[in-house]
Formats: C-alpha cells, structure tokens, sequence
C-alpha cells in the first residue's frame, strides 16, 4: 500500500491548525487550574483559621472545612472543563447519573455520612468524651464523615457507623462534668449501723476526689436475709471516677478491719421446688 504525501500532509496541517487554534484554551485552562489549586489550599487555611478564632467545635470546623474544599474542587474542575471548550451541560448530566448510580449502591454508606451530619449539628456527644453507645464504653476520639472512631479503656480501637450511632440510644459520661459512684457495702445485722455509716462518711471526707458539692450519700439501700446493704453514693469529676470507686473500696475495707467490721458476703438463696 502506498501512502500518498499530500494526503499525509493534509492531515498534518489539519493537526497544526487543531493545535494552534486550542494551544491558547489548553494554556489558559491549565493556568486556571493550577492558580485555583493554589487559591483553594489559600481559602481552605483561611476558612480553618476563622473558625479556630471563632472557638467553634475541632470536629465541626475539620467537618466543615473538609466539605468547602471538595465543593471547591469540583467548581474547579467543571471550570476547567469549560475553559477547553467541553459542553458542561453534557458533563453535569453524566455526573448525575453516576451520582445516582452510586447513591443507589451505597445507601448505608449515605445513611453513615447523613449520620455523621446529625452528631455534629446537634452534638450529643464530642471528642473527648466518654461515652455508653451500641453496646461499648469507650472515649471518642474522632468524628469522621462515615464513621466514630472509639478508643476503650484498655487502649482498643472501635469504630462505629454513624447511622447506628446516631440511631441508637447514647449515655454520655461527660457531658454534665461529674458523676456519681453507686456502690454497695452489706454488712451484717450484728454490726453497728451508726458507727458503720460513720466510717464510710469519714473515708469518704478523707478523700480530696470526692467532691463536697453535690454531697455524698451514704444509707441504707435494702435489708436482705442475711445483710444490710448500703448505698454509698460519692460525686466526682469525670476523670476521677475510676480512683474514687478504687479507693473508696479500698479505704473502707481498711477502716473497718481497722474497727473490727467484716463485709458481709453475698449468699445466694436457693429455693427447692418440690
């Protein structure tokens, strides 16, 4: 086959032409994008920094701040896309269809984001606190868009989907800044009640964790078959209730060996069906 000069040279002057007639929009839309890349990361700091000095909440300003720079990039990129000389009508209506394509494929991941938009509007909870949620006790230690990342006490990381999180029932800790221990002490009916009450005020007063205000309670919860129980119900701040519930075990323990009191031991009842 032989190829005929003239027709090769009509389809290279045909791509010079191509070339010089769109090397100005190329050039053009290649400026646009890089200076809209350089503004965006410019707004995206500024945008942060705004809302730092406005004291709002760390999760919501990362949430926000996230969210204004991918809307910002996809502005970008349709103006990029225009800038060559691409229909933006066409593009806009193929991204719809994709777009409804994969809403439709990841609804749970849709119900996880729609979630993660309810904890941080109406915040029940933030990072930071302790909290009782979808069967775990733990510390949360980030909010993102899909899912809560939990930390527990013995340094193990969970993470919830949002949509159950903020579907679900939650027990937050710290959110009122103290916490009151429940405790029970039997004793048996031998013992001094008065005196014991006394030991266990005074262990509770001896305590700098246990707070003055709200005041500890300490009565008698309910009489058993074999032993006075006793409400003992000392307020702490949030971070001290671990080591209030410790030593307030402890140190009653202590004080009433000390006085010649024994804890009473819980004794089963077992009832024979005849």
């Amino acid at each position: 086959m032989t190829l005929d000069p003239n027709y090769i040279a009509g389809y290279a002057n045909t791509f010079i032409e191509t070339l010089i007639e769109y090397s100005p929009k190329v050039v053009s839309a290649l400026i646009i994008l890089f200076i809209g890349l350089y503004a965006i990361r410019i707004i995206n700091r500024l945008i942060r920094k705004i809302m730092v000095k406005r004291d709002l909440d760390p999760t919501l300003t990362k949430f926000l701040a996230d969210i204004l720079l991918w809307v910002l990039r996809v502005l970008l990129f349709v103006t990029f896309i225009d800038k060559l000389g691409i229909g933006t009508s066409s593009f806009v209506a193929i991204l719809g269809a994709m777009g409804l394509a994969v809403g439709l494929s990841l609804q749970g991941s849709l119900s996880n984001f729609a979630g993660g938009m309810l904890i941080i509007l109406f915040k029940p909870f933030k990072v930071g606190d302790t909290i009782e949620a979808q069967g775990v006790i733990a510390t949360v230690q980030e909010i993102q868009i899909f899912v809560t990342k939990l930390i527990t006490s013995n340094n193990q990381t969970i993470f919830v989907p949002n949509g159950a999180l903020s579907n679900g029932t939650i027990i937050n800790y710290s959110m009122q800044g103290t916490r009151r221990a429940d405790l029970t002490i039997a004793i048996s009916y031998g013992t001094d009640l008065k005196k014991a009450k006394d030991i266990i005020t005074k262990v509770l007063a001896n305590n700098p964790k246990v707070l003055t205000s709200p005041v500890a309670e300490v009565s008698v919860k309910n009489l058993t078959d074999n032993a006075i129980q006793l409400a003992v119900r000392p307020w702490s701040k949030i971070d001290d209730y671990g080591l209030v519930v410790a030593d307030t075990l402890e140190n009653c323990k202590l004080a009433f060996d000390a006085e010649g009191i024994t804890f009473q031991p819980f004794i089963s009842e077992l009832s024979n069906n005849k």
